[in-house]
């Protein structure tokens, strides 16, 4: 069986043209348009990685539900991967890591997301 990805994301072309990159590798592709619809098909769905955007109804709503994701013992065990624009979008001079207390995610990739980039973050972090 396919291995499910869930991407949130509130821009309609970044979810179709990565849907579409993935779906041709033979992934299953849930999508959801904001943090509270990604986190209630997290639960759902048990998918075996997130995609996950920071800006979405606010600035640090992908931090959020990242925490949520982490602190929820239902769904604390789906890797995810933040994809974010937040630094060129505020003009931030430092990216961001992942980190086990404030931000856990097992990557951050910028936007504009890079294909390859993507792809291997997704072979290195889906959950088997």
């Amino acid at each position: 069986m396919a291995e499910k990805i869930l991407i949130v994301d509130d821009d309609a072309d970044f979810r179709e043209a990565i849907t579409t990159l993935l779906e041709a590798k033979g992934y299953k592709i849930i999508v959801a348009e904001n943090g509270q619809e990604g986190y209630q098909k997290a639960h759902a769905e048990n998918p075996n990685l997130m995609l996950l955007d920071v800006m979405m109804t606010n600035k640090t709503e992908g931090f959020d539900v990242a925490k949520k994701i982490a602190q929820d013992p239902a769904t604390k065990n789906i890797p995810v991967i933040m994809t974010t624009g937040i630094r060129k979008d505020m003009n931030l001079p430092f990216g961001f890591e992942p980190n086990e207390q404030w931000l856990p995610v097992r990557a951050v990739i910028e936007k504009p997301v890079k294909p390859d980039v993507l792809l291997a973050e997704v072979e290195k972090n889906i959950r088997k």
